[in-house]
């Protein structure tokens, strides 16, 4: 027995020592992984070294693939159908980024794995198990490379691609041979076209392709005519489909993912799998399905932003449906309108439930994947050109010197932990819809509070019918009529027990109409900044450090920093800094550069007005909006260029800091102000902030800050500072609050309305409004939910002359305008306070 034990104790010891060897050999491997990585700095997510620099007016990220133990990345330029100073990328699990020497650039997007021959076809690339890269020439295969499809005959052998102008192309997997079988549009047009577009199919600007129940299916976003260049609400885009004889177009909206359950690898059932796309129009966003024996059935989904409107297309980078879980488990994620969405794996029209929004999101994303348990995002932050995002309250402020753009990492739970996934849009607005003819479905589930606007444009009472598809099984159920006289306006507020997956609407006479849907959950954010805004300045405060950013050019790829004193009083500079890639603030000589960035990055002064009652902005169209007022003192430093107001810092849609709150502006052509949503309140003294690697760089630091953290970035002299994160920091600055209102202390004519004050996406609103006249006056509170809708009456309320009116907003309130109309010529004050 002495003996066993000893034996036991004996082998025991070999098997301890050898986990222990095993576990010291793991645990240096796992040192030296963490060493490598640890030698380059992230902030929020974001690895300034990774930033990904071409020569041309754009650089987006069109296609983010895990393949061959590393992740493959490709750039584009914003026309280069003939190859561009894009790059193609590998990045290995150290985050060691390689860039490839058979890079030949272009307008990159497409990507998928061909399973049968093992390779990644990203870009004019193929890449194989090994790593190789092989290339198709542009001379072979020109055109803006979007989409990639399996072949409908010989999927074995021959893949698909597609280009923005129409080219459709068949390559041979194993020797890489296209055929042409249908011209790219550039190639029948002359270089010096301006606005290109393939002469196949209605629409331009194309996007998805994907194939399977016997059609290939390609997809265009834009419109290539004057009119799309300015406007939103102009017919743009197409859906169509071809049988590998004929084309047959199937819809004519804008358009842009066209995938299937089995995302980059094509659909496992071809004969039978779902297609999917997703698309928009000035209304709300539009989900199709393709079912192979009835064709395509169409869903709409509420926007969370407007930045990605505009009849041209060029506002909307490649929204994607990807696959973000595994292969044992799928989950699907959807990126549409500035919303992450969860997205059912086996959504049909006999199977429509379960698609949930999740958080809204600033950043622009052109693809996504999952990388060694992360999300990876590729983004499109800086575009040199800026295309047409210019406006007044910018100033003639100039674009970076470089375009540029960023990959970011984050957790697997990050799509969840965003911005407040409140959202909009409508299924009829102002239109003639004919009578007992129902809507197309709406999301009607997904939020804690629902509402619906609902105007009678008509010239009779019209009762409206809502029913309901509880299940998404396609059984269609009664919820409720609602009667509304000619020229009248109602707001449904939805209860709990009002339940379904989808939602639609009939009128029982044919009328012009306007239904619009609104749903938020409570916004859980607190009113105080994250601890990583520790050390920027308050407002009231004197002691800072401020500084104008411009990202520099001529391939010198750091940020130029003209750094000083800075109060809501004014700056005064005291030198010239560049952070580098490795976020070094270093002290350089460059009297060329500061003389560029004092003439060409100066803040521009008196391009908003701040009054008693609110913030007045008059757009580039003479539109007055007025905005909320945050701490008093914002309005000297917004008056004498001591506070950036605008800015570019995402791609094609600009940053909006006013009077202590960020919004989200998109561009003039996807109508601006008129869509603005706030993102967060401060009460910071912001001087500038700017675009940089995929960063956001703002300046505005106090003096005396000198704690280290990741985010506080300083020259050795101390004279320099800047905060560095990702744009989606911003949600945690707080919840979006102020006050103010149209009028204050103002003389009001009768039935004249006041300017549009803006309430949409804030939290808890009250009004008061104090009639200051001796006579008894009837205030109509009139509201514009949709922004580019009618005016609908909300309450109208009679006042006796010296009184005041109270109200609360209930929960499930929203409307992104407001606006007052007195009858009567009088004195008063409409005051909101949100909190």
């Amino acid at each position: 027995m002495i003996k066993v034990i000893k034996i036991n104790f004996i082998y025991l010891g070999a098997i301890l020592l050898l986990c222990c060897s095993l576990s010291c050999k793991n645990k240096i491997e796992e040192n030296e992984t963490e060493e490598k990585i640890g030698k380059y700095l992230s902030v929020s997510g974001i690895y300034p070294h990774l930033a990904m620099y071409n020569l041309e007016g754009e650089c987006g990220t069109g296609a983010v693939v895990p393949w061959a133990d590393k992740l493959w990345v490709v750039t584009y330029g914003p026309h280069k159908p003939n190859g561009s100073s894009d790059k193609l990328y590998a990045i290995n699990s150290d985050l060691d980024q390689e860039v490839r020497e058979e890079s030949i650039g272009g307008t990159p997007a497409n990507r998928m794995v061909h399973s049968e021959s093992k390779q990644l076809f990203i870009g004019p690339y193929a890449v194989d198990q090994t790593g190789k890269v092989n290339v198709i020439p542009y001379d072979k295969m020109p055109g803006r490379h979007t989409g990639n499809a399996r072949h409908l005959s010989d999927p074995e052998g021959k893949i698909y691609y597609a280009t923005m102008e129409e080219g459709f192309y068949e390559v041979d997997v194993n020797s890489l041979e296209s055929t042409t079988l249908y011209p790219d549009a550039n190639a029948l047009r002359k270089a010096s076209d301006l606005h290109q577009f393939g002469p196949l199919l209605p629409g331009a600007h194309g996007k998805g392709l994907y194939s399977g129940q016997g059609v290939m299916v390609y997809s265009n976003n834009g419109e290539a005519n004057q009119a799309a260049l300015g406007k939103f609400d102009v017919e743009s885009g197409s859906l169509s489909e071809w049988d590998g004889k004929d084309w047959k177009v199937v819809r004519r909206n804008q358009f842009v993912e066209v995938t299937g359950p089995g995302g980059i690898y094509g659909n496992k059932d071809p004969e039978n799998d779902p297609i999917w796309a997703t698309g928009w129009d000035f209304k709300s966003v539009l989900v199709g399905v393709r079912n192979p024996k009835t064709g395509w059935d169409y869903y709409r989904l509420p926007k969370a932003s407007h930045s990605y409107d505009g009849a041209h297309g060029w506002n909307t980078e490649w929204p994607r449906i990807r696959n973000i879980g595994t292969d044992e488990v799928p989950e699907f994620l959807m990126t549409m309108h500035g919303l992450f969405w969860h997205f059912p794996e086996k959504f049909t029209a006999e199977n429509s439930a379960g698609i949930r929004p999740r958080s809204a999101y600033l950043k622009v994303i052109g693809d996504f994947s999952r990388w060694n348990d992360q999300l990876v995002f590729g983004c499109d932050d800086s575009a040199q050109k800026e295309f047409l995002n210019t406006r007044r309250q910018k100033g003639e402020l100039i674009g970076p010197g470089e375009s540029n753009s960023n990959l970011w990492f984050t957790s697997l739970n990050k799509p969840d932990e965003l911005g407040p996934n409140t959202a909009e849009g409508a299924v009829w607005i102002s239109e003639e819809v004919r009578a007992n003819e129902f809507s197309e479905p709406f999301l009607f589930t997904g939020w804690e509070n629902r509402s619906a606007w609902i105007k009678n444009e008509g010239a009779t009472s019209v009762s409206f019918s809502f029913e309901v598809d509880k299940e998404g099984n396609g059984s269609w159920t009664p919820l409720k009529s609602v009667n509304v006289s000619a020229g009248e306006s109602k707001h449904i507020m939805f209860q709990d027990n009002e339940t379904g997956e989808w939602v639609r609407i009939k009128p029982n006479k044919a009328t012009k109409a306007t239904v619009h849907f609104f749903y938020g959950d409570k916004d859980s954010r607190i009113n105080t900044p994250n601890s990583m805004f520790r050390g920027i300045v308050d407002i009231s405060d004197n002691n800072a450090t401020g500084g104008l950013l411009w990202a520099l050019g001529d391939n010198r790829r750091t940020l130029g920093v003209l750094a000083g004193d800075i109060s809501k009083e004014g700056f005064r500079e005291t030198g010239y800094y560049e952070l580098d890639s490795l976020l070094n603030l270093v002290k350089k000589e460059d009297n060329k550069i500061v003389e560029f960035m004092r003439e060409k990055v100066a803040i521009p002064k008196n391009v908003l007005t701040t009054d008693d009652a609110s913030v007045l902005i008059v757009d580039d169209k003479g539109r007055r909006w007025r905005l909320p007022k945050g701490s008093d003192d914002f309005k000297e430093g917004m008056d004498n260029g001591a506070l950036r107001i605008c800015r570019e810092v995402s791609t094609e849609r600009d940053l909006l800091n006013c009077s202590g709150t960020f919004y989200e502006l998109p561009a003039e052509n996807a109508d601006g102000f008129a869509k603005i949503r706030p993102v967060s309140s401060h009460n910071m003294l912001i001087h500038d902030y700017a675009s940089y690697r995929g960063l956001l760089v703002l300046t505005g630091i106090s003096s005396d800050f000198a704690e280290p953290n990741e985010h506080i970035i300083q020259s050795k002299d101390g004279k320099a500072k800047v905060w560095a994160g990702a744009i989606d920091d911003l949600w945690k600055l707080g919840k979006p609050v102020g006050e103010g209102g149209p009028w204050k202390d103002s003389t009001v004519k009768a039935n004249e309305p006041s300017d549009p004050y803006l309430i949409g996406f804030y939290d808890q609103k009250s009004i008061k409004i104090s009639n200051q006249s001796n006579i008894s006056v009837t205030y109509k509170i009139e509201v514009e939910p949709i922004g580019h809708g009618p005016w609908m009456t909300f309450k109208e309320v009679t006042i006796k002359g010296g009184e005041d009116y109270y109200y609360d907003f209930p929960d499930n309130f929203q409307s992104r305008w407001i606006r007052i109309v007195a009858d009567k010529d009088c004195m008063s004050t409409a005051w909101l306070e949100y909190k």
